[in-house]
């Protein structure tokens, strides 16, 4: 007999199999499932010819080794069978699969994904929608690291409007809808909350209703979340405590004026050096941005609503301009800014290696921050403003003894100002602004 060389993961709980799947369970050697999926596959007109082939098993590692091992030892021409939940590529066990084992040993036989059958049921298109997992594993010492956390949903949403989510027992609509809830608590909540339970069961049952109403109720496994409207497109109607700034709030990802974000006694970096020095970052999507001195937070800030998913964190030793981040970033529902207290580069110790850093205000440490971002970036970019011919230098040296290519600009900037009944132009003074970069 020729010895089995391939993997066939046949996705299960929507639909009827189709005739390949159908031929392939029928005439396999061993079918590997979970006790959940055992229990969906029970419906199957197939289940009671094959039944005696069924092996449960729980946990992926134990399932990949003995599939492994069946792969080497197994001497049979009969398919060996693993039975996944819906699509197998859509956030499940085909992608490790494929690998464990590559393409040439497994091949996908898909049945509709969850997503799918959920925006049918609420009657919603989604090719325009944002699509997530927090379904970290059914083993809470074994949970994998997803690409997207709870806290990263508010952002996410004023993104992209329309978002699917996996769910787990951790992460249950209950959970989310409360997280959403916290984050439009100071004004009239847009979201909509969809809940999909038990999709394919015969107790199958669709929820809906605002964040506060999903909050206050239980749902049954498995469930599938989808929410719509953004909690960021309507004003503020209160102003903000402290320091300056209008209490109003505009819709648009980039563009906030000074008037708009609170600070101090004018401390704040300028529109429109703000404007050229993300510019200068080159931000990727994702990734760990550091804005040192952050100040006010005008960057962070501005940075987070134009990169939800990028993790900012934002480093101040004034009690005062702290307090003013904190009130920015929950004035304009950013959640992935975190504000480090204190003076770097001490104050930088312990965080994630970043991939852009922009340095507002050093302190006199110029050459000691630059020293540690040099030991914990590999390659990426470093912005530096700088209103002084001695910080320019001091700039310029710290990047160059630790490698970073350099050039400067210089921004000029000149404001209309209305004297009498004419307009006059108003200088601000010049700016330096410094890239570094290593590639």
């Amino acid at each position: 007999m020729q010895k089995v060389n391939k993997v066939y993961v046949i996705g299960i709980g929507y639909r009827p199999l189709n005739t390949r799947a159908r031929e392939l369970i029928l005439n396999s050697e061993v079918i590997l499932s979970s006790k959940r999926l055992y229990e969906v596959f029970q419906r199957y007109a197939e289940f009671d010819e094959v039944k005696d082939r069924v092996r449960v098993i729980n946990k992926v590692d134990e399932t990949i080794s003995f599939l492994h091992t069946s792969l080497i030892t197994h001497h049979s021409s009969l398919p060996l069978i693993l039975l996944a939940s819906g699509d197998p590529l859509f956030f499940g066990i085909g992608r490790k699969a494929l690998e464990e084992f590559g393409h040439d040993k497994v091949e996908i036989l898909p049945d509709l994904s969850s997503i799918q059958v959920a925006f049918a049921a609420i009657g919603e298109p989604w090719d325009n929608a944002f699509l997530m997992s927090l379904h970290g594993g059914p083993d809470p010492e074994k949970r994998r690291r997803l690409p997207y956390e709870l806290k990263d949903i508010p952002a996410l949403l004023e993104q992209h409007n329309k978002i699917a989510v996996l769910t787990d027992k951790e992460n249950n609509p209950s959970v989310i809808a409360r997280k959403l809830a916290s984050a439009v608590s100071r004004q009239p909540s847009a979201v909509r909350i969809f809940v999909c339970e038990r999709l394919g069961y015969p107790d199958e049952r669709v929820s809906s209703g605002t964040p506060e109403e999903i909050a206050g109720m239980s749902f049954g496994d498995p469930n599938v979340v989808i929410l719509t409207g953004s909690p960021l497109n309507t004003p503020l109607t209160q102003p903000s405590p402290g320091g300056e700034g209008k209490a109003h709030f505009s819709a648009a990802r980039f563009g906030l004026s000074e008037d708009e974000i609170v600070h101090s006694r004018g401390l704040i970096t300028k529109d429109e050096v703000r404007a050229v020095s993300i510019h200068k970052l080159g931000l990727p999507q994702k990734g760990v941005f550091w804005d040192i001195g952050a100040g006010s937070g005008s960057v962070s800030i501005e940075t987070a609503r134009l990169y939800p998913e990028l993790k900012i964190y934002s480093i101040e030793k004034n009690e005062e301009q702290i307090g003013n981040i904190k009130v920015n970033a929950a004035r304009f529902r950013v959640s992935n800014v975190s504000v480090i207290t204190g003076e770097a580069p001490s104050a930088l110790t312990g965080l994630p290696d970043p991939d852009r850093v922009f340095i507002g205000g050093s302190s006199g440490n110029m050459s000691g921050i630059v020293n540690h971002i040099s030991r914990t970036m590999s390659k990426g970019a470093v912005v530096i403003n700088a209103t002084t011919l001695e910080t320019l230098s001091e700039a310029m040296k710290a990047l160059s003894e630790n490698g970073f290519e350099t050039d400067v600009s210089e921004i000029s900037v000149s404001r209309s100002k209305k004297i009498g009944d004419k307009r006059h132009m108003s200088a601000l003074n010049p700016v330096f602004i410094i890239k570094g970069e290593k590639k």
